[in-house]
């Protein structure tokens, strides 16, 4: 797990974050215009939100695109003390797509995709099933998608 330091943000940060959320290929010229600032004000300002780990801009693929048609959210129910190991230990995994410790009936859960319905069945048995501490798993197949958006 990580410790989260809160960065102080204006409106104008805040909308450079959302500029980049919906598109991370916009240029700072672009930016600069819409939100009437210098590019120079757009570029320090993005650089802040990089180096601080506020934003980080990344390609967000389509797992179906790129063959992963099996894609599940695995629920993990684990021995209270080793809930932040157990993250890592799944975090590291090469399928998981994200990782996050919750409340209610699930400690963890986790996404995760792979090529078909037998990697998955792998995955949860061998992957999942060898990490110990991990008392019991529910896995949710994902039938379809009705919003896959990683943008602010």
């Amino acid at each position: 797990m990580y410790q989260v330091k809160k960065v102080h943000m204006d409106q104008i940060d805040r909308k450079i974050v959302s500029m980049l959320g919906h598109d991370g290929r916009l240029s700072n010229a672009q930016m600069a215009r819409e939100l009437e600032v210098s590019e120079g004000t757009i570029r320090r300002r993005v650089k802040n939100l990089l180096d601080s780990k506020t934003i980080s801009i990344v390609a967000a693929s389509d797992p179906k695109k790129l063959g992963f048609f099996s894609e599940a959210l695995i629920g993990v129910q684990c021995e209270p003390d080793k809930v932040t190991d157990i993250s890592n230990k799944i975090a590291s995994l090469e399928h998981t797509r994200w990782v996050i410790a919750t409340t209610g009936s699930y400690d963890i859960f986790c996404l995760v995709a792979l090529e078909s319905s037998e990697e998955l069945g792998n995955f949860i048995r061998l992957d999942i099933g060898s990490i110990e501490g991990i008392i019991r798993t529910e896995t949710f197949v994902n039938l379809s998608v009705a919003k896959r958006e990683y943008g602010a």
